[in-house]
């Protein structure tokens, strides 16, 4: 507003680009949460790359997202010799973090993997962080990419009366225990857009290496172009020396 009191036209077209923001980010999630239904993709779809390279991957999608939310990277990475893991039992991933935590570290005992790579979209990353911070399994995870994770929680949380959305308020427990706890940080690149409409304060996290990439989004960030790119760098970085 200037001292007329009348709306500048920078703050009309700043609102109108974040509406377009918003709607292009639900037509995006929308398109791949039918496909994803529809898919008949399978679980071990993923899991003999040729030729193979390291380090295997672990896939964690956010909330009421299924792995196959997360298909185009699933696809990427296996075209470039990684082998992809994916959680079935994770389902629409609405339960609370430790249970999800605790279905992702039996099946990473289950199938023995070591020196794994997660990536992970939104509430995936808190996931993964309390895996990484597990002693029965943290040491089997080489590192996290986390795309878009609210690290910190988000104040729009708030307004959905859902277990499953209040979990990710500022105050929970469970993420506020997250927070504090940091030893896992360093093995953790969180990536995130400049416009997030789910997280307004962002994804960084103190003491990772933290990204962030042009598209803006909560959910469009994942067919970023330099996304891919960035994936396979990062892999390549946490391959055992």
């Amino acid at each position: 507003m200037h001292g007329g009191g009348t709306v500048s036209p920078s703050s009309v077209l700043g609102v109108l680009r974040k509406g377009a923001w918003w709607a292009a980010d639900y037509a995006y999630v929308s398109w791949w949460q039918v496909a994803g239904l529809v898919r008949r993709a399978s679980a071990d779809d993923w899991l003999h790359p040729e030729p193979r390279v390291e380090p295997d991957v672990l896939l964690l999608p956010g909330v009421y997202e299924t792995w196959k939310f997360m298909h185009p990277l699933a696809r990427a990475l296996h075209d470039r010799g990684h082998a992809v893991h994916v959680v079935d039992q994770l389902g629409f991933n609405a339960g609370a973090i430790p249970a999800a935590a605790d279905l992702v570290a039996e099946q990473i005992l289950a199938e023995d993997l070591r020196d794994v790579v997660i990536v992970a979209h939104s509430k995936g990353g808190l996931i993964g962080k309390t895996v990484m911070g597990r002693p029965d399994v943290g040491d089997r995870v080489a590192g996290m990419v986390a795309i878009n994770t609210p690290f910190a929680g988000s104040p729009y949380a708030r307004w959905i009366p859902l277990r499953s959305v209040r979990t990710f308020l500022p105050t929970d427990e469970v993420l506020t225990a997250l927070q504090a706890q940091q030893v896992p940080n360093h093995r953790i690149t969180s990536v995130y857009t400049r416009f997030d409409p789910h997280i307004p304060g962002g994804s960084e996290l103190v003491g990772a290496h933290n990204v962030q990439l042009a598209t803006p989004g909560h959910f469009r960030v994942l067919s970023d172009p330099e996304l891919v790119p960035l994936l396979v760098e990062e892999l390549a970085r946490r391959v055992p020396r």
